[in-house]
């Protein structure tokens, strides 16, 4: 016999057993996922007043009644109402104190965890005595607050460590890397991994346990000496703030705080690192970084909601074609089959191709089996998605075919003619072109409403972006279809207008090509690169010229400069540097030295005599960044005012998922929003002056200086 006790908001609801075992259980209503929100605090308060005074409940299994995860994390939407660091440090401190309860009741708590246990989840987690998850693929735990510019502000920074290890759970911190099943119980995150089937029965034993005593486990000799003694814990602390900023720049203030709390708590106690963790939390809420960063979050979370065209319900997507198995054939064929789980057809004219493409996919699967992270099982169960085939056999039930071949008009016109007479009529044909645009690919095409642009960046497995491009005849379904099949894939598309470059690659090249004027202009390459680096992109130009293939990223000017002429015009140079053969990182010749020690890491000097330069850096770091970042600025305005890209925020999305436009920016409108316009404006006419007209700034700009505009309210 059970007893019920009913909630009062609907959230969370205490079943009483004859055996000695509460379950608690979490719900949120209306909500695909259980999110933690301050309003929650008088409830569980509630919950755990009556577990208290209850003196048959031995135990409580703490559980979530959604199907498929335990606890996403905190409602971060609550923070925005905090309109100082001390709003933000009562909310971490409310949350402390509900966990610090559930810690210290005296019937043992056991989370039972299945699906994602992330953030303030597993601080909850945290807090109970003993965590038992599933050994479902969906099973995860972390603390990535630090991706949204946060520090975990509910004792994650004190709990985590001291069970453990500093090492471990500072890494996990710093990076917001979840764990999976077996890691976690690895790591000791989980003090067991157990069927989804037994999973509350298995909790329901751990909570009859007494609440166990606990020391973080230790992983050798060096572990012990640097987290036990004081010396050694000052070196770990040193090196890992070294390690941070070498990797941040500091350009992100939230690791330095969670390195600096986790360092307060160990050396003082876990009150004192409560206290520092909330005042850090508090502070970290207020940061322009973080504003940033959650913003980008709202924006994903917006957009995976959205159709393609609103009203416009997707077809589903059940087999799927790819024409060409090279790197972005092989990588397409690979997210569609592992994220999306539908079968892939590839089809090359050389079986090697095909070869090489299944190769792709069995090199990445075949390393997480390795690591454990996959069964041989599994890895065997998608590899049976992908076959491969010469001619077009196996073609005439694909729903949509994505085309990856060479960056050719003639050979793309030909395989949409190929597809339009070997498969359905309703088959979509997507083209992966960089730089074609589709209106031209589509032109003698007998259903054009079918074909459009799904542009992947390289390597497709990683690169979180998609570019769906539709010319004026696409159909509707045909958008909202292609959208939804970028979705599974695991992308985040972005829809633009058809054009030459789209949008990624329109804003890249003025940019690039900055970089190049300055290198002519005698910067060195390392300083413009690290001055890039340094304002916040992952890589600098030069370098990414290099990674991207030399002969590839310059292949798009002459469509550019044809579409919008001499402002896209790349310097002459370019021309020498192909002519010796340089293509970069694939052919091992490029603007870096491929050999020696540090390969790719050192400047191939001979450039500069190939040029005639003696190079010597005459602009500080910022000017050179300046240069560079102002004309990609200028141009994604211009997309804008264009209706290239349908508002600002896919802009931000598509320049930060696309070409690592520094997150803690918020992407190029929220930055010249924060910059202010009449500034971008004032800076754009001083280099149209000090350099040349390239620099002119945008109509758009100079309207919305004029006029105290800016990109969002």
């Amino acid at each position: 016999m059970t007893n019920e006790v009913q909630p009062t908001s609907g959230a969370f609801t205490l079943t009483k057993q004859d055996n000695g075992v509460a379950i608690l259980s979490m719900d949120v209503p209306g909500e695909s996922m259980n999110t933690l929100k301050a309003e929650f605090g008088d409830e569980i308060s509630t919950m755990l007043d009556d577990i208290e005074r209850d003196s048959s409940i031995k135990g409580v299994v703490l559980t979530s009644g959604k199907p498929t995860s335990f606890v996403a994390g905190a409602d971060i939407s609550m923070l925005a109402e905090c309109k100082t660091a001390e709003d933000a440090t009562t909310i971490a401190a409310g949350g402390q104190a509900i966990f610090d309860r559930i810690e210290n009741m005296k019937a043992t708590f056991v989370a039972a965890i299945h699906g994602p246990a992330l953030g303030g989840g597993l601080e909850l987690a945290l807090a109970c005595h003993y965590r038992v998850c599933t050994d479902s693929p969906s099973t995860q735990v972390g603390l990535p607050e630090v991706q949204l510019g946060l520090l975990p502000g509910s004792g994650g920074t004190q709990r985590l460590p001291r069970l453990i290890g500093v090492q471990q759970a500072m890494k996990m911190m710093l990076t917001g890397s979840p764990a999976r099943a077996k890691q976690a119980k690895k790591y000791g995150i989980v003090d067991d991994v157990v069927p989804h089937s037994v999973l509350l029965k298995v909790a329901e034993q751990f909570a009859l346990k007494r609440k166990p005593e606990r020391e973080a486990p230790q992983k050798s000799v060096m572990d012990k000496m640097l987290e036990k003694t004081g010396p050694g814990r000052n070196m770990m602390f040193k090196k890992a703030r070294e390690a941070t900023f070498a990797k941040t720049k500091g350009n992100y203030p939230a690791p330095g705080h969670i390195i600096d709390v986790i360092e307060t708590g160990i050396n003082e106690g876990m009150k004192a690192g409560l206290k520092a963790e909330a005042e850090a939390f508090g502070k970290l809420v207020m940061t322009p970084e973080s504003f940033q960063l959650r913003q980008i979050f709202f924006a994903t979370t917006e957009m995976k909601k959205e159709n393609g065209v609103e009203g416009v319900k997707p077809e589903k997507m059940k087999k799927v074609g790819v024409l060409g198995g090279g790197l972005m054939g092989g990588g397409i064929a690979y997210v569609t089959s592992t994220k999306a789980g539908v079968p892939v057809r590839i089809k090359d004219v050389r079986a090697e191709g095909i070869a090489n493409a299944m190769k792709y996919s069995y090199d990445i699967l075949n390393k997480k089996v390795k690591k454990r992270f996959m069964r041989n099982s599994e890895m065997q169960k998608q590899l049976a998605l992908l076959t491969g085939t010469l001619d077009y056999s196996g073609y005439q039930d694909v729903d949509i075919v994505v085309e990856a071949v060479f960056e050719d008009l003639d050979l793309k016109q030909k395989m949409v003619a190929d597809i339009e007479e070997n498969c359905k009529e309703s088959t979509i044909f997507a083209s992966n072109t960089s730089s074609i645009p589709i209106t031209q690919i589509a032109a003698e095409a007998a259903r054009p409403e079918n074909v459009i642009g799904l542009h992947y960046f390289s390597p497709v497995d990683k690169m979180p972006l998609a570019e769906v491009i539709a010319h004026e005849k696409t159909s509707d379904q045909v958008i909202s279809s292609t959208v939804e099949f970028a979705k599974k894939q695991g992308k985040t598309p972005v829809v633009v207008k058809d054009g030459a470059g789209f949008y990624v690659n329109r804003i890249l090249a003025p940019y690039m090509n900055e970089a190049a004027n300055l290198i002519l202009d005698g910067e060195p390459i390392e300083h413009i690169d690290k001055s890039l680096v340094k304002f916040g992109f992952p890589v600098g130009p030069v370098k990414l010229l290099d990674e991207v293939g030399i002969d590839v990223g310059t292949k798009i000017i002459p469509f550019l400069v044809e579409a919008f002429g001499e402002r896209f015009t790349a310097p002459s140079a370019f021309d020498k540097v192909l002519a010796d053969g340089r293509k970069g990182k694939k052919n091992q010749k490029g603007f870096y030295s491929y050999k020696g020690k540090k390969p790719g890491k050192e400047v191939d000097e001979s450039i500069y005599e190939l040029l005639g330069l003696s190079p010597s850096a005459k602009l500080s770091e910022k000017e050179v960044a300046e240069r560079c970042v102002l004309m990609m600025l200028n141009e994604a305005a211009r997309c804008l005012d264009e209706g290239v890209i349908r508002n600002a925020r896919d802009g931000d999305i598509g320049a930060i998922f696309g070409i690592g436009f520094p997150p803690f920016l918020g992407g190029p409108f929220r930055y010249m929003d924060m910059l202010g316009i009449k500034h971008v404006v004032a800076r754009l006419n001083h280099y149209a002056t000090a350099v040349g007209d390239k620099f002119a700034p945008a109509d758009v700009l100079v309207n919305m200086a004029e006029n105290d505009q800016t990109f969002y309210s």
